[in-house]
C-alpha cells in the first residue's frame, strides 16, 4: 500500500443503528476500490468487515473493523462499527480515533435510537458528519420523510446534496443538488448524465434553495451576492460546503443503495472533498517531564508520538495494537517508549489491517492508522512517543458496564484456562469486566447487556474450548438485630485427662453502626473471667459474625458484652471459651429480634420523557423508591431512586424493552436496609442448609 501524507488521510467512523447497513457499504466501498473482485454479503457471511466466526454465525457486527481505502489519491480509513447497543464500546473506541463520521440511516425504519446514540456520539468527539440513507432500492422508501425525520430530529443545519430519481416507482439514479444535474445508473455503480424530470423539479428547487441559503452564511461576500440573485459556482459551493462541514455547521444528506453498490462512489467522493483531514483536527497531550501541554496537532514535523485506541486478540491473527500517529512520521524499526508502561516498545513491523488482513508498511505519518503486532505491553489507551518527549493523551473512554452474571466452569478443571482467556478478552474488550466476589463465593462477567456477555461465552468457547455455565449473580445480604439479649453459655467436655470448660455471660444489643460488624466490651468483675481469656471471647466473636446463625450471611451492626461467666482451673482453655462464645452469640443473636439487610443501590435512569411514567411505574414494581427527576438537554430525564440491589437484575433488557433500547442507566452501591419479611423468609429457606452448627 503507498505511503500517504497526513493531508491524503481520512478517518472515517460508520455509525448507525443496526441492521441499518454500514457493513454492505464497507463492502460496495472496498468492491468499487478494488480491494475486492465481488460483493461479499452479510447473509453469506464474507463481507471484508465482519471476518470473525461469532459475525459470521450472528449476522451482525461485534468489533471495529477497519478498512483502508485508496480512493482518487487518497487514503480513507474507515472504521465499520456495530450498531447494537451491546456494543457500543467498540463505537466509542472508533469514534474516538476518527476525523468524521457517516451516521448510515436505514430507509424503511428511517430515524431510530441507533441514530440519535451515533449523534451524541459525533457530539461528544465533536465529528464531522454525513448521513447515509440507504435501501432506496426499496420501493417503499420515501427520501423526503427519511429527510424530514433528520431535519425535525438534528436541526435545519441538516441538509441535502442528492436526491433519488424513481421512475415507476424504481430507484434508477439521483440528482446531484450542488451541481443542479441529474445521473442515471446504468449497472451496478456507472452513471450517465440525464436530464432532471419535472416531477422532481418542485422539491429540487427547495432542496437547493436551503442549500445555497447555507453556503451564503459562509461569509458576507456570499451573502451580498445570494441576495443579489447571482448564482454560485459549484467550486465556490464545494468549498465553502467544505468549511461548514469540517465546522459541523452543516450535516449533508445522502443515499444510493449499498446493496447494488449505488451511492457509494460519490459517498467516496464526498468524503474526500468535503471532510478534514486529521491536519485540520487538533490534538493536544501532556509532557510528562514539564506537565506542559502539548499540541500534537497532527504535524508531521514534530516528535513521534501516538495512542493506541483499540486490542485485537484472535488465535489466528495473534494480538495487533491499533493506533493513530498523533504526530511525526513513525517507521518500521522504530523504538518508541510506551510513556503509559514506561517500557520500550521495539517496532519491528508496522501494519495497516484490512479487516482480517495485515498489510507490511514501511511507515506512516501523523494522522494515519497503522497496527502493531505481539507486543504484549500495549494496552488499549496506552501513549507511545519518545524518551525526550514523552507525551501522553487522554485514554479511550468506553462505557462502564453494569450487567453482571454469575459463571461456574462446566469443567473443574478448566478454571486457569479460562482466567487466562477472560484476561486476554478484557485487554480487547474494554466494556467487559470479570470480577473475583470473594465475600459471596462467585465469579462475576459484567457486560453491557445480556447479548454481549452471551458473546463473551460463545466467544470463550470458540476461540479457548473451555465453556461455562450463566447464572443469577448472589447477592451480599447482612444480618443484624433489633432488640437486647442475655444469654448464659456453657462448654463443658469432659473425656478423660483434661476437659474442656469455658462459661459466659453475655449481653447482645444493636450498636448503631452498620459499617463495623461488632464492637466488644467486657465489664467482668471478681475475676470470674480471667483477663487471660478475653482475647479467646473476642475470636469467638470475630469467627462468628462472619456466618450468622440466621441465613449464613456476615453479621453487623452488634455490641456484645462479656459481663460475666466462670472457669476452672484445669479444664478452662482459649479454645474452651471460644467455643462458649460461639454458643452464646447463636443463642443471643437469636434472641434479640434477628432480621436481614439487603444491599441498597443508587440507581440513575436517563430516559426521552415519553418513557418517564413506564420507567417509574417499572420501579415501582422492583420496590424501588423515586428521589427525584431532573430534565436533561435533547428532551430527557434523569430519574435518580433507590433501589434493592437485588431487582437490578435483568434491569438492562427490560429498560431497553420499555424504551425501544433509548433509556440507559448506572448504578453504585448506597447502604443496606431491612428486606421486607417476604423476602427474609426466602433467603432463610434457601440457605438453610448453609448454618453452621455448633455444640450445645
Amino acid at each position: 500500500m503507498e505511503i500517504y501524507g497526513t493531508d491524503r488521510i481520512r478517518n472515517v467512523v460508520l455509525l448507525g443503528h443496526g441492521g441499518a447497513g454500514k457493513t454492505t457499504l464497507v463492502e460496495a466501498m472496498a468492491y468499487l476500490s478494488g480491494i475486492t473482485n465481488r460483493l461479499g454479503k452479510v447473509s453469506d457471511g464474507n463481507t471484508v468487515s465482519d471476518f470473525d466466526k461469532e459475525e459470521i454465525k450472528r449476522q451482525f457486527s461485534i468489533s471495529t473493523t477497519l478498512i483502508p481505502i485508496e480512493w482518487n489519491k487518497h487514503k480513507i480509513n474507515i472504521l465499520d462499527t456495530p450498531g447494537f447497543f451491546d456494543f457500543v464500546g467498540e463505537a466509542e473506541e472508533a469514534a474516538s480515533a476518527a476525523d468524521a463520521a457517516v451516521i448510515v440511516v436505514s430507509g424503511k425504519a428511517g430515524v431510530q435510537v441507533g441514530t440519535e446514540k451515533a449523534w451524541a456520539l459525533c457530539e461528544r468527539y465533536n465529528l464531522p458528519r454525513i448521513f447515509f440513507i440507504t435501501e432506496m432500492d426499496n420501493d417503499d422508501v420515501s427520501y423526503r420523510n427519511v429527510l424530514a425525520q433528520l431535519q425535525e430530529k438534528f436541526g435545519k443545519r441538516v441538509a441535502p446534496i442528492h436526491m433519488p430519481l424513481r421512475e415507476d416507482g424504481k430507484f434508477v439514479g439521483y440528482i446531484n443538488i450542488v451541481k443542479n444535474k441529474g445521473r442515471r445508473y446504468v449497472n451496478r455503480a456507472e452513471r450517465v448524465e440525464c436530464d432532471i424530470p419535472e416531477y422532481a423539479q418542485e422539491y429540487l428547487d427547495a432542496y437547493r434553495d436551503s442549500l445555497m441559503e447555507s453556503v451564503a452564511e459562509t461569509s458576507e461576500e456570499f451573502m451580498d451576492r445570494y441576495f443579489g440573485g447571482e448564482e454560485f459556482s459549484v467550486t465556490e459551493i464545494t468549498a465553502a460546503m467544505a468549511s461548514e462541514i469540517s465546522e459541523c455547521g452543516m450535516y449533508p444528506v445522502s443515499m444510493g443503495s449499498p446493496v447494488n453498490c449505488q451511492g457509494a462512489r460519490i459517498l467516496l467522493d464526498d468524503i474526500v472533498h468535503y471532510f478534514p483531514s486529521p491536519a485540520q483536527r487538533k490534538r493536544a497531550g501532556l509532557d510528562r517531564n514539564s506537565n506542559a501541554v502539548v499540541d500534537a496537532d497532527y504535524d508531521f514535523k514534530k516528535s513521534k508520538t501516538a495512542v493506541v485506541f483499540k486490542t485485537i486478540i484472535d488465535p489466528f491473527l495473534g494480538k495487533y495494537s491499533l493506533f493513530k500517529v498523533c504526530s511525526g512520521v513513525i517507521k518500521n524499526d522504530d523504538v518508541l517508549y510506551n510513556v503509559s508502561q514506561d517500557v520500550d516498545e521495539k517496532l519491528s513491523k508496522l501494519y495497516v489491517l484490512q479487516g482480517g488482513k495485515p498489510i507490511e508498511v514501511s511507515e506512516l505519518h501523523a494522522g494515519d492508522i497503522g497496527a502493531i503486532a505481539k507486543s504484549n505491553s500495549v494496552r488499549t489507551g496506552d501513549s507511545l512517543g519518545t524518551k525526550a518527549r514523552p507525551v501522553i493523551y487522554q485514554p479511550v473512554s468506553v462505557s462502564k458496564p453494569y450487567t453482571a452474571k454469575r459463571y461456574k466452569p462446566k469443567n473443574k478443571g478448566d478454571v486457569d484456562k479460562i482466567s487466562q482467556a477472560f484476561s486476554r478478552m478484557m485487554q480487547e474488550d474494554l466494556s467487559m469486566k470479570v470480577v473475583n466476589d470473594a465475600e459471596n463465593r462467585q465469579t462475576l462477567i459484567y457486560g453491557i447487556g445480556d447479548q454481549h456477555i452471551d458473546v463473551i461465552v460463545s466467544k470463550l468457547l470458540e476461540r479457548y474450548k473451555v465453556d461455562v455455565e450463566l447464572s443469577q449473580p448472589k447477592v451480599a445480604f447482612r444480618e443484624t438485630i433489633r432488640k437486647k439479649s442475655d444469654v448464659d453459655s456453657k462448654y463443658k467436655k469432659q473425656s478423660g485427662g483434661h476437659g474442656q470448660y469455658g462459661h459466659v455471660k453475655m449481653r447482645f444489643e444493636p450498636s448503631g453502626d452498620m459499617e463495623t460488624p461488632y464492637v466488644f466490651e467486657e465489664e467482668v468483675v471478681g475475676g470470674a473471667v480471667p483477663k487471660n481469656y478475653f482475647p479467646a471471647v473476642e475470636k469467638g466473636l470475630q469467627d462468628s459474625v462472619l456466618s450468622g446463625p440466621l441465613a449464613a450471611y456476615p453479621v453487623v451492626g452488634i455490641k456484645a458484652v462479656l459481663y460475666d461467666g466462670s472457669y476452672h482451673p484445669v479444664d478452662s482453655s482459649e479454645m474452651a471459651f471460644k467455643t462458649a462464645t460461639v454458643m452464646a452469640f447463636k443463642k443471643g443473636i437469636m434472641e434479640a429480634s434477628p432480621v436481614l439487610l439487603e444491599p441498597i443501590v443508587s440507581l440513575k435512569v436517563t430516559v426521552p420523557d415519553k418513557y418517564t411514567g413506564d420507567v417509574m411505574g417499572d420501579l415501582n414494581k422492583r420496590r424501588g423508591r423515586v428521589l427525584g427527576m431532573t430534565p436533561v438537554a435533547g428532551g430527557s430525564t434523569v430519574i435518580e431512586a433507590d433501589i434493592p440491589e437485588l431487582e437490578i437484575y435483568g434491569y438492562s433488557t427490560n429498560l431497553r424493552s420499555m424504551t425501544g433500547g433509548s433509556g440507559e442507566f448506572e448504578y453504585e452501591f448506597a447502604r443496606y436496609e431491612q428486606a421486607p419479611s417476604d423476602v427474609q423468609a426466602k433467603e432463610i429457606e434457601a440457605r438453610a442448609s448453609k448454618i453452621t452448627k455448633v455444640e450445645d
